[in-house]
């Protein structure tokens, strides 16, 4: 049985005011206990159509070439599998797929390293490697980065990778905004002297 997890959050929920809007929705509407900048294989991508940002969404694709930089949050079970569940449109703590008391089966994830709940775009579960002796989860979509169309993602969204990743402490202003000019999606739409001049400013608004 998984009872804590490290939440891999590479997109807006590495904004802690953007995720306590989705903890807040939560069984357990407990902060994290601990968060951490880490650094995960694969890769970030920008793609679909945000209802709420415009632009594309973040999405990870683990089998791709290169590095990840996210936020981890310690959280329990619980609160992962409703974070899953808000991300999925369905209800919290309604069951998810096999869990029992409707949390996902992450013993499932942990153990096969990817489970796909679901066809929609955050509805596969992904083990991207261990922290501190617990799963490190998150969830993207099922296909690959180079199976979809990638798409610009929006000032408001890119506000909110900033925010969370200056959060981290991990990596500089110059930093942070080369990296994100680099993921497909941004390139060639967002430079980094662009990026370097968005205010980061937090918001909690959900997806």
């Amino acid at each position: 049985m998984v009872a804590e997890v490290w939440y891999v959050a590479y997109g807006s929920n590495m904004c802690g005011a953007r995720l306590s809007r989705y903890l807040a929705r939560c069984r357990d509407r407990c902060e994290p206990r601990e968060s951490r900048a880490v650094v995960v294989p694969g890769a970030v991508y920008f793609a679909t159509e945000s209802a709420v940002w415009g632009g594309g969404r973040g999405f990870y694709d683990p089998g791709a070439d290169g590095v990840v930089w996210a936020r981890a949050h310690l959280l329990t079970a619980g609160q992962f599998s409703d974070i899953v569940a808000q991300e999925m449109y369905r209800e919290v703590g309604g069951g998810t797929g096999g869990g029992g008391d409707g949390e996902l089966d992450l013993a499932a994830v942990v153990a096969c390293g990817r489970v796909e709940f679901g066809t929609g775009r955050y509805e596969t579960v992904v083990c991207a490697g261990e922290l501190d002796g617990l799963p490190m989860l998150t969830f993207t979509a099922p296909w690959a980065m180079d199976e979809v169309e990638h798409r610009e993602p929006s000032e408001a969204y890119l506000r909110l990778l900033v925010a969370g990743l200056r959060e981290a402490g991990a990596w500089s202003a110059d930093e942070i905004a080369g990296y994100l000019a680099a993921l497909p999606g941004a390139v060639g739409r967002w430079s980094a002297e662009e990026i370097l001049g968005i205010a980061p400013t937090p918001s909690g608004e959900p997806d």
